[in-house]
């Protein structure tokens, strides 16, 4: 309306003396030619309403490892076939997962038989849960993470005009996490010929029928499905399997998650997309092998490889330097006051990828990246710290068996020398299998060892690939480095961590390989072959104890299986006495050691856990704000 016009309206809309007629203001709007009441009280409306409503509605999933709060058989059944849901080329997938005939059989398998060595995870984690209470603290902190993310994001979402909303997807889960598998109904339909669905409550074989199994838990929506219901239109998902960097098991549940959502868009006509903020660029999805087609590593080294180069695909995730100051902040909190700076070592100890996904998945590559950043914002806090004693130390791997024929990997077996382990294959991106090398090339035992001769006073050790407390950093890692450099020297050993160990106040066991068989045969056959024979009786029980246990029972406890066979997992051979000062720098032939006090070379420092960023408010404005990020990437 003109000024003119306005001031039309409002003289005939005076009464006598000049004052404004109710009646004939009421009579005369009507009559406005330029915009009718009604039409501006629609307008207004109807840009309230634009306002109110946000042009995108997005998805976030939070990726996480899984795992249970507790442990027992039912969980050890489900977690066990859900590890080789993702590989159609696997035994696993094509002949237990959907075959009844099968099931009874799981629990009971070994290491070589493949089953994600399900006996011996079993007996691990009961330990493991035991020594923390019961109940593994890991869920809880995840859950506090997605908390916090959400209602950073809701706040973020008002002020961008986006609807956030979440849920979490796990690469395994407990019979109760089901429902966060990226696609939990992929578990449950067979995906085999005559195959049957997955319904598997336990037998009189394996303690079952399970108390509380439902077998129709993999019948549910998965985390994509419930938010696509919600009226999203787009999925991102953040992930922290293994604190950031990118890995195999993640490219699983986001491969899943695309499966799930192409599937969604053939019925319903839509188009969703699933991006992932750690690998935005899909260097994963573009570098993974092409030929044979559906390759995967269970059918051996692939006939061709994308090889795509990794310049300029980086992880911006892991970049985030608030990601570096919880890592940092954590290291701190482990340190030892009466030990300056310049004495003090970091020990960087994680897994590594698997033997064929080198081809594709640049974990090792980001997990250097991670730490580099780590070491520099630690020497800018720090000074008198020293990079020389900041190492990474891989894990263990299967070596050859000469005594088995080569040609396949079925010559390589578990060792002593490599600790009895085989997480440790640490391949470098579209490598040869090749390592890193100068600092971040050390198996851990070396590193300790290093740390030892050069007399450090205080080693803090970081998993740097996860971010919440679990019974892996929690008992398994302080274990692994225990039987190295000693459990007396752990920086709580006089006073006890009650709160984290409740009872026993430390994470040690009186040897590690607690699932190993205790009973020895100690006869030899021959000087050519010093396996004992199979035959030969009886057995006597194992001796784990580094001063040794007399009656003819040496440390450590003899081969058991035949030189000519693979050596299982559970052979006593493989397991490792916790000694007070450690097995490095003492030789049984200079005297026994000692609980008292460090005898010989062994270490005479103190060691610690750094601690992960659990509930820390920041990460969950570290995940919002990569998630913001994500939102208008290609």
């Amino acid at each position: 309306m003109s000024a003119a016009d306005a001031a039309a309206v409002a003289r005939s809309a005076r009464g006598p003396g000049g004052r404004y007629s109710r009646r004939r203001l009421t009579t005369r709007m009507p009559t406005m030619r330029r915009l009718p009441l009604l039409s501006l009280i629609a307008l207004l409306v109807t840009t309230l309403a634009s306002a109110a409503a946000p042009a995108r509605k997005v998805g976030v999933i939070y990726v996480v490892h899984g795992g249970g709060e507790e442990q027992d058989a039912s969980q050890t059944f489900d977690s066990s076939l859900q590890f080789f849901q993702y590989d159609p080329n696997n035994v696993i997938f094509k002949g237990i997962i959907w075959n009844p005939k099968m099931w009874p059989s799981v629990l009971g398998a070994k290491d070589s038989q493949a089953y994600a060595n399900a006996a011996t995870q079993l007996k691990k984690y009961t330990f493991q849960y035991e020594r923390v209470g019961g109940v593994d603290p890991a869920t809880r902190l995840t859950d506090e993470q997605l908390a916090d993310m959400t209602r950073e994001l809701r706040r973020q979402g008002r002020r961008v005009g986006v609807e956030f909303m979440t849920d979490i997807s796990q690469w395994i889960g407990t019979q109760e996490q089901a429902d966060r598998l990226a696609w939990p109904r992929w578990m449950y339909e067979p995906r085999v010929p005559k195959g049957e669905k997955l319904t598997y409550c336990g037998s009189a074989t394996d303690g079952g029928p399970w108390e509380g199994c439902n077998p129709e838990r993999y019948n549910v929506d998965g985390p994509g499905e419930r938010l696509l219901k919600k009226g999203a239109t787009e999925l991102i998902l953040i992930d922290m399997t293994v604190g950031g960097v990118r890995f195999w098991k993640t490219y699983d549940v986001v491969a899943m998650t695309r499966r799930m959502v192409a599937d969604w868009n053939a019925r319903n006509g839509t188009t969703v997309k699933v991006r992932w903020a750690n690998d935005i660029t899909d260097l994963m999805a573009e570098s993974y092998p092409n030929d044979p087609p559906n390759w995967t590593r269970a059918l051996g080294p692939p006939k061709a490889d994308a090889r795509v180069p990794l310049e300029g695909r980086g992880n911006p995730v892991i970049e985030d330097p608030l990601l570096v100051d919880l890592m940092v902040d954590g290291i701190e909190a482990a340190f030892n006051p009466r030990v300056p700076p310049e004495r003090t070592a970091i020990l960087f100890i994680n897994h590594a990828t698997r033997d064929g996904n080198e081809t594709y998945d640049p974990k090792i590559n980001d997990s250097q990246v991670v730490d580099g950043l780590i070491e520099r914002e630690l020497l800018r806090r720090h000074p008198g710290m020293k990079l020389d004693n900041m190492l990474s130390g891989w894990m263990g791997i299967k070596e050859t068996n000469p005594a088995i024929p080569a040609g396949s990997r079925a010559n390589r077996e578990r060792t002593r020398a490599m600790r009895g382990e085989d997480l440790g294959n640490a391949w470098l991106y579209e490598s040869d299998r090749r390592m890193p090398g100068g600092r971040h090339g050390y198996r851990y035992w070396d590193a300790l060892d290093l740390m030892r001769q050069r007399d450090v006073g205080h080693i803090v050790v970081i998993f740097s690939q996860i971010v919440v407390d679990s019974v892996l950093n929690l008992v398994e890692v302080p274990n692994q480095v225990a039987k190295e450099i000693g459990s007396h020297t752990w920086i709580d050993y006089r006073r006890g961590d009650f709160r984290r160990y409740p009872g026993v106040g430390h994470p040690f066991a009186d040897y590690w390989g607690m699932w190993v068989d205790t009973q020895c045969r100690i006869e030899a056959k021959s000087a050519a072959d010093p396996s004992p024979s199979p035959a030969a009786t009886p057995t006597v029980a194992c001796c784990f104890d580094m001063s040794g246990c007399g009656e003819g029972r040496p440390y450590p406890p003899p081969r058991q299986t035949p030189l000519t066979a693979l050596r299982e997992d559970t052979d006593p051979s493989l397991a490792f006495d916790i000694p007070a000062y450690g097995h490095l720098g003492y030789d049984p032939a200079l005297g026994p050691p000692s609980d008292a006090g460090p005898v010989q070379g062994q270490y005479r420092g103190t060691w610690a856990m750094w601690r992960p960023p659990n509930d820390d408010r920041r990460m969950g404005k570290l995940l919002a704000r990569q998630v913001l990020a994500a939102l208008d990437a290609p």
